[in-house]
């Protein structure tokens, strides 16, 4: 038994590829986030929820693919959005253990 997977044009927004991109930008929001707690000492809250979320969603969009890329699932904004929740999740959590000084020493 094969399973025939329908040709997606690589301009057309699947719902796959949406998810991925809400996933990433969520992502990206955590990063930058995490970029400014670690300048200004605020938003590692931010940056852990929305490495989180891409994390999350990023797996899921994952899990749940049924073909590689270029299938239309996503699969690859999928593990894009892996990366970059982990990149601000590790930036958040830095934040974090800075403002309770935990890294470098006491204050």
């Amino acid at each position: 038994m094969s399973v025939h997977l329908a040709a997606v044009s690589a301009y057309d927004l699947t719902p796959g590829r949406l998810w991925s991109l809400i996933a990433a930008f969520l992502g990206l929001a955590g990063v930058i986030a995490g970029g400014l707690a670690l300048a200004r000492g605020r938003g590692a809250v931010v940056a852990l929820a929305g490495g989180l979320a891409a994390v999350l969603i990023g797996g899921w969009v994952v899990a749940a693919a049924k073909g590689g890329p270029g299938t239309g699932y996503g699969i690859v904004g999928g593990y894009a959005a892996l990366v970059i929740g982990l990149v601000a999740i590790a930036l958040g959590g830095l934040a974090v253990a800075r403002s309770r000084g935990f890294a470098g020493g006491r204050r």
